[in-house]
């Protein structure tokens, strides 16, 4: 049997290369097989930190007996869904039409036209629960593609076409203004849990878009329950299970509403946005917890996602070997018990530690068990002693057997890490971080950015081992990186980010905008799909409609670029519809939005490089809260030198021979700065 898996860069797909399954890759010449022989596709997507997709491998594809009927009767494609996103857009909107719900492992059966006719998520091995077993699916589904084709045919093209006709028009809504972001969020308040923070009840996911827009609606409007909504809920995640009280990083989500319980893998995009949304709670507010966070986390993603290349890989699973079963379990590297914290750190240290970190008899996970938090009302420790405590714990976890790792680069997701490296070590003067953040830009550069002669440019998706992988960035992936790199810009007053940024923008309007102004997630010259993929709302992480919308906004504020900031505005017409009714699915629209109400307001900090005086008014600019201020720094031009590397750094001159900073907003520019404390109040919250 071919192993057609064996050179991809997915770690999932490699994951399943030694199955008994004979899987082929996403590819055209898996549809003209099915085609040649006269059998359906079997389509599987997932992800390789995914625990059921581990299971169903574990059980049905594992399997001899099943992988036989499945080699027979199909032909069988894998999917990574992190590397296809458009793929599984389309098939997960068919699963999610056809039962109202979806969820990964996501499993669709295809006519050779790639037309959806059965779909399902995880199938046990045996029928439970009311679920039919894996194999009975298979034997129901080959029955119906032998014994009734006609009918398996006319349901696969009802579906597409259903599919077809689901098409977005959100063109004519116009730009969301302040009574839409107002109604936004009236609507978080009636969701929120004001006892345990978040929104909604279990599983509880962190809204970190969510709390990016309240500190921004704080910041423009001055309302004190946005803030309130944000502070209390990032305590509530960095207090819980969710949060790794050892080694920093946050799990993917909360099995219950008080964040106790995790689902443990740990994705990179969840912890760039959270260590984002931490610093930025710093710079609102002072807090010291939002402070330790963000660094922990920050160090976290350098530590332990870092790859050799530079860049960072996409996740940890929640799957590790338990040393006393020999068995891959959920949580086994970061639960404990009692007895374990007494083995390790004996019975006075062990007994505070359990107190401390929330450790019971009874257990807060499987087996009696707990996951560490830092509840409320623990002991009071001094400080040295709490170091010293979960050092020698981080050691002793340290010989536990690890989760693994997908090491595959993902370019959205590099680009969000980007922006809260350099932001994190810009706000806490920790230059190692900038440095980081640099050279994840230099590698999605080097090995994702394919600019040579004769070939349309575009950004690559994925990379592996320095190996960059087949398949083209989507829409997120432009929109996350120009984002990362216009962060980077304003941190290190390196104009080529900016440049950089600019040209995938460019891109973006030339390949991925449609003539009313609504964004897709795959280019004009992608693969053709039953549907091209078109999905604003967002979940995970920030769509690619509103990621890029933020950066074409945040370009045109420091271009002056009037297409960039009309596309942004159409754009934000999305939001204009959602944000209202959906405020929980538009989270990263909505901060964009405040940002456009905002200005944004543009800042030029001029001086010579090594002039503290500059650095303290760069520093202040840095740490304003105006929503998505944009920041440039650079030697002064007075109007006979030109324009260097950032346009607005354009005629700025230094006032009295001093670094001056400019802050201009619509137009209209207030009185140049020497005094990096007026900068900082030019800068602040605006009233009504």
């Amino acid at each position: 049997m071919p192993n057609r898996l064996a050179n991809e860069t997915s770690p999932y797909l490699l994951q399943h290369a030694d199955n008994p399954v004979d899987w082929w890759p996403w590819s055209p010449e898996a549809f003209a097989e099915a085609r040649e022989r006269g059998v359906p596709v079997l389509l599987s997507v997932g992800y390789s930190s995914c625990h059921w997709c581990h299971v169903l491998a574990i059980e049905s594809f594992e399997d001899e007996l099943t992988a036989a009927y499945m080699n027979e009767h199909f032909v069988n494609i894998k999917v990574d869904r992190e590397e296809r996103p458009d793929v599984d857009a389309v098939y997960m909107e068919a699963v999610q039409a056809a039962t109202g719900q979806g969820g990964w492992p996501m499993t669709v059966f295809l006519t050779a036209d790639a037309e959806p006719f059965y779909f399902g998520t995880y199938f046990p091995p045996e029928p439970r629960h009311g679920m039919p077993s894996f194999m009975q699916v298979l034997e129901g589904v080959r029955a119906a593609w032998v014994g009734r084709p006609e009918e398996v045919a006319e349901v696969a093209q009802k579906i597409t076409r259903d599919l077809a006709g689901r098409q977005l028009d959100y063109g004519k809504a116009g730009t969301p203004g302040p009574e839409e972001l107002a109604q936004a969020l009236l609507g978080l308040t009636r969701e929120y849990d004001a006892t345990r923070g978040g929104f909604g009840g279990a599983p509880k996911f962190p809204p970190s878009m969510v709390l990016e827009f309240l500190l921004r609606h704080h910041a423009r409007t001055g309302s004190e329950g946005a803030l309130q909504m944000a502070a209390d809920t990032c305590e509530a995640m960095a207090r819980g299970g969710i949060y790794d009280q050892l080694a920093g990083g946050f799990a993917r989500y909360s099995v219950d509403r008080e964040w106790v319980v995790p689902h443990f893998e740990k994705m990179l995009y969840d912890n760039a946005l959270l260590c984002r949304v931490y610093a930025h709670l710093w710079r609102a507010t002072g807090s010291e917890l939002a402070r330790r966070v963000a660094l922990e986390t920050a160090d976290f993603m350098v530590r332990e996602l870092r790859t050799g290349q530079g860049g960072f890989a996409s996740a940890l699973d929640a799957d590790s070997e338990d040393p006393a079963s020999g068995e891959h379990v959920e949580g086994a590297y970061y639960a404990w018990t009692p007895a374990q914290l007494r083995e390790v750190l004996g019975e006075d240290d062990g007994a505070l530690a359990a107190g401390y970190f929330g450790v019971t008899g009874e257990g807060t996970f499987e087996h009696g068990k707990s996951v560490l938090q830092l509840p409320q009302d623990g002991p009071a420790v001094e400080a040295e002693r709490i170091a010293g405590i979960k050092a020698r714990l981080l050691a002793a976890r340290a010989e536990r057997p690890a989760p693994g790792r997908d090491d595959k680069v993902v370019a959205a997701w590099n680009g969000l890490a980007i922006a809260a490296l350099a932001e994190c070590g810009a706000y806490f003067e920790r230059p190692d971080l900038v440095e980081r953040a640099t050279e994840a830009a230099d590698l999605l550069v080097r090995v994702h950015f394919d600019a040579a002669p004769g070939r349309a440019p575009r950004l690559s998706r994925t990379s592996k081992d320095g190996r960059v992988g087949a398949n083209a960035g989507v829409l997120e992936d432009y929109g996350d990186v120009a984002e990362g790199f216009l962060a980077l810009a304003a941190v290190t007053g390196e104009g080529v980010w900016l440049e950089f940024a600019g040209f995938l923008l460019d891109l973006v309007l030339d390949r991925f905008t449609a003539e009313d102004g609504s964004l897709y997630d795959t280019a004009h010259d992608a693969e053709k799909l039953i549907r091209r993929p078109q999905d604003p709302t967002d979940t995970a992480a920030p769509s690619g409609w509103t990621a890029a919308a933020g950066a074409l906004l945040s370009y045109a504020a420091h271009t002056g670029s009037e297409a960039h900031r009309t596309a942004a505005e159409r754009a934000l017409a999305v939001v204009h519809a959602l944000g209202p009714r959906v405020p929980r699915f538009i989270g990263h629209g909505l901060s964009v939005a405040e940002a456009l109400l905002d200005g944004p307001r543009e800042v030029a900090v001029v001086g010579h490089p090594d002039d503290p005086a500059r650095a303290a008014l760069h520093r202040a600019a840095l740490l304003g809260t105006a929503p998505g201020a944009v920041v440039a720094v650079g030697l002064p031009q007075p109007a006979e030198g030109g324009e260097g590397e950032f346009p607005l750094l354009a005629e700025r001159a230094l006032v009295r021979d001093l670094p001056a900073a400019y802050v201009c907003r619509h137009f209209v520019c207030a009185r140049p700065t020497t005094d990096p404390v007026e900068l900082a109040e030019q800068l602040g919250a605006v009233r009504p």
